[in-house]
């Protein structure tokens, strides 16, 4: 990780587009973005990849390899992993032929993970250093939640090669893993059951137990399933990061519910514990779906060289950086609004907040006013730039951000102090989805050609 943190800057990120739930009957496509400030074609889309079907929901995306695979000649970051997360469509896409139009090499057909796994909803695709691709994945064919299942795809020939998991124990939800082979272990986290969540949020379903609480345990070696790690009812624990440094035994998890943040660690005993390190208090508010607005914090990651931990609060607005020199007490030390649900002059007023003496501006770039909120977050290797997307999953941000849905997307850039840390926008920088050629389009995650610090695991 510290020689990744040397690499060039970036000059094109990637990021699927999603027009379900948008009303606009198009195929999602793949964006490919200019971010080199001396381009003429600077935050401008230059490429699009339509996927051949509707109602895909591309999502989050992997690399056929990545620094796991250091060492082996063989292997090429080549191939883009495109797991949809409705469809249970799998699309590997060849960036490797021409880095700034890539062109789709396979589909994986929803009835390959049916039949040869008995999985469907693929979230998490993260390469193998033996070659092969894991993916999770949040349910069975009917919707229902399957229990924390994965998928094994051939490196070269992308056949899906069945279950990675054994034994017959499995928690009862997946959605996002990390694994550490120095430490013999994946962790996996649990978001909700496909079919709950499908097409809206229904509170009522966190006391029927259709949302997780849990981090699971595994086995790396043997594949099984060893222990469970409760974070409390309606946590909903989202993404996972271990810390970068292959020896390290810890890190860290978001959780969009309960608006924390929980320590995962090794304990002396050889088992794994948590603790929760960081709490954003929800907001007393008039003018919502609930009297208590939670912050949902929906993506978080940390630094190349494990200094800085970020996450997005996507209903109430903010980026956050904390300094986890000391992982046990991170320390806030930026904070940037960038629209959300309490603005001024909007439909919500807040009338408790434990942290803020008055609602945030709106936030305007370049004479537009963003609609949603912050989400999708990608460092760059240096940890300069913060790129940001602002829409979290079509079915939610339909529920939440109606406008959203209506205006389509933006990306943003953030400048980061990585002396005393700090945030601050950049007025130069902005990608409107909402002017793309079919219609406004949800833009998600962003992933570099040469990988970046949510895609790449050492060991």
């Amino acid at each position: 990780p510290t020689s990744a943190l040397k690499g060039p800057r970036e000059e094109i990120v990637y990021l699927p587009c999603i027009y379900r739930n948008t009303g606009i009957e198009k195929p999602d496509f793949l964006a490919t973005v200019d971010v080199n400030p001396k381009s003429p074609h600077y935050c401008q889309v230059i490429h699009r990849l339509p996927m051949p079907n509707l109602k895909d929901e591309l999502h989050h995306s992997g690399w056929n390899a990545c620094s796991s695979c250091f060492g082996d000649a063989t292997k090429k970051r080549n191939r883009l992993i495109l797991p949809s997360l409705i469809s249970s469509r799998i699309y590997v896409v060849d960036v490797g032929t021409d880095m700034r139009a890539p062109r789709i090499h396979k589909i994986v057909e929803p009835v390959e993970l049916f039949w040869k796994g008995n999985v469907a909803n693929p979230h998490t695709s993260h390469c193998l250093g033996s070659g092969d691709i894991l993916i999770s994945c949040m349910g069975d064919p009917s919707g229902n939640g399957k229990g924390s299942s994965f998928i094994l795809l051939d490196g070269e020939t992308f056949e899906v090669k069945g279950n990675w998991e054994n034994g017959g124990k499995v928690p009862p939800l997946g959605y996002d893993f990390w694994y550490q082979p120095r430490h013999n272990v994946l962790m996996s986290t649990e978001w909700g059951t496909p079919k709950a969540l499908a097409n809206g949020f229904n509170p009522a379903d966190v006391e029927r137990g259709h949302y997780g609480h849990r981090i699971n345990v595994w086995d790396w070696s043997t594949h099984t399933f060893t222990q469970t790690i409760d974070l409390g009812k309606g946590t909903i624990p989202l993404e996972i990061r271990f810390l970068h440094n292959p020896d390290a035994a810890e890190g860290f998890v978001g959780c969009a519910l309960s608006g924390t943040v929980h320590r995962f660690y090794k304990t002396e005993k050889g088992d794994w514990a948590a603790e929760k390190v960081i709490e954003v208090p929800s907001k007393k508010v008039q003018g919502w779906l609930l009297p208590d607005m939670p912050s949902l914090i929906t993506d978080i990651l940390i630094s190349l060289d494990d200094r800085f931990l970020y996450f997005s609060n996507w209903l109430h607005g903010d980026i956050r950086q904390y300094d986890i020199s000391n992982t046990r007490k991170p320390k806030l030390v930026g904070q940037v609004f960038l629209g959300g649900s309490i603005t001024k002059g909007g439909p919500v007023t807040v009338v408790e907040d434990k942290e803020l003496q008055c609602q945030p501006e709106s936030f305007v770039i370049k004479g537009k006013k963003v609609p949603g909120g912050p989400q999708m977050i990608q460092l760059s290797l240096d940890g300069k730039r913060l790129y940001v997307t602002t829409s979290l999953y079509s079915g939610w941000d339909k529920q939440f951000y109606p406008d959203l849905v209506k205006e389509g997307s933006v990306m943003l850039q953030i400048d980061v102090d990585t002396e005393k840390g700090g945030l601050k926008a950049n007025q130069n920088f902005l990608v409107d989805f909402g002017k793309e050629p079919d219609g406004p389009v949800l833009a998600h995650e962003i992933r570099y050609p040469g990988g970046d610090c949510t895609s790449d695991i050492w060991m």
